[in-house]
């Protein structure tokens, strides 16, 4: 007659009663529970391999279109950072965020955070499906004023 209501997964405690009274020492939610979504995410050093080697090729060919474009480029695998003098003074920060493993890029005052697409092969910003080097393209044509592929 009645409905069976599924609870969540109960706070348990190791050591009970080593705490104050009413209070839990160490607690902790079943393994199976705290790492389900580990698979869905690189590993840390996957994803260190993957940003460098993104970052590297986009340095490259930043710094073609930036000599092409007269505008700077300057940082490495850590962070990089797009100067424009012309038409007025701006700075784009490309960089990556290990922790939720993405490639953040901060421009023409906005946040864009790509994640690794394994079908693509590539990281790509979710609710554009574009690229790095299409973001990265798109921004920087929209700073200049002029049409850049990178």
């Amino acid at each position: 007659m009645g409905r069976k209501i599924q609870s969540r997964p109960k706070l348990v405690s190791r050591g009970e009663g080593s705490g104050a009274p009413g209070t839990l020492s160490s607690a902790y939610y079943p393994l199976r529970t705290l790492f389900m979504y580990a698979k869905c995410m690189l590993d840390e050093k996957d994803f260190q391999r993957k940003a460098d080697a993104a970052f590297e090729d986009l340095r490259r060919r930043m710094l073609t279109a930036g000599d092409e474009h007269g505008f700077d480029v300057e940082g490495e695998s850590g962070k990089l950072e797009v100067l424009f003098e012309e038409p007025m003074e701006a700075k784009f920060v490309i960089s990556p965020n290990t922790p939720v493993r993405e490639i953040w890029i901060s421009a023409l005052s906005t946040s864009f955070k790509l994640g690794w697409n394994e079908p693509r092969q590539a990281f790509v910003h979710e609710k554009t499906g574009e690229d790095l080097h299409a973001v990265m393209s798109r921004v920087i044509s929209q700073q200049l004023g002029t049409q850049v592929t990178l």
